[in-house]
């Protein structure tokens, strides 16, 4: 499919071909939610940790006489009905990470990636032309580009004066292609990719990418049959 390229002034330029495979793809919601979910999850440290009253130092005799007393039965000064006792159903360190098939993550990018474009919410711009880092250019070149809300800047590679331009604007982040993630790519109104970062896009997550995947694949499998 053709998309319009812009300059960082926000001026059509040229029209540029893209791989359908990756930009025009049907969304699947359930898979870009699973991808989305999975995200989180890894982004959890899970190292909160509480004292259960078994834990807890302090001697296991009764505060009080169970009977008798007029007032009700109570157990140790570890219990977690008072203060500096356990913790009841606390949290433990956990590991909460997910996994997902390689094909499913690749297709939620895509699908997300896809989504973008349709709903014109993916730029792409040839070059952001910035010689060294200067905020106020950034943000002019962003208001050129349209966006009003938040923005996901990605670049090919890593490029530190559109880095350090874009750090100190509210809701503007920027990465480079290889890391293009789902909660990224959702978390934000606006997508600006240059046209680098399009083309590196599609070398990762193409169809000649998956193809010498599976041609990979089909080799290792027939070397580990061979041996047999």
């Amino acid at each position: 499919m053709e998309v319009p390229v812009y300059n960082n002034r926000g001026e059509q330029i040229k029209i540029i071909e893209v791989d359908d495979y990756v930009f025009n793809v049907p969304f699947n919601g359930p898979v870009v939610h699973q991808a989305l979910v999975m995200h989180n999850a890894n982004a959890r440290v899970g190292t909160a940790s509480t004292k259960t009253r078994g834990e807890v130092a302090g001697s296991t005799r009764k505060i009080r006489p169970q009977k008798y007393t007029g007032m009700a039965r109570l157990g140790d000064r570890r219990s977690p009905l008072l203060r500096g006792g356990g913790v009841a159903f606390g949290p433990k360190p956990r590991d909460w990470s997910q996994r997902m098939p390689k094909k499913m993550r690749r297709l939620a990018i895509r699908c997300t990636l896809s989504a973008k474009l349709r709903d014109g919410e993916l730029k792409i711009i040839d070059t952001f032309g910035l010689e060294r880092p200067k905020t106020k250019e950034m943000a002019e070149i962003l208001k050129a580009l349209g966006v009003e809300k938040s923005a996901l800047l990605v670049t090919r590679d890593p490029e530190p004066a559109v880095y350090l331009s874009a750090r100190n604007l509210q809701k503007v982040k920027t990465i480079p292609a290889h890391i293009v993630n789902v909660k990224d790519l959702l978390s934000h109104r606006m997508v600006i990719m240059t046209e680098g970062a399009v083309r590196k896009v599609e070398e990762l997550w193409g169809r000649k990418a998956d193809e010498e995947r599976a041609e990979r694949l089909r080799r290792k499998k027939a070397k580990a049959k061979a041996k047999l």
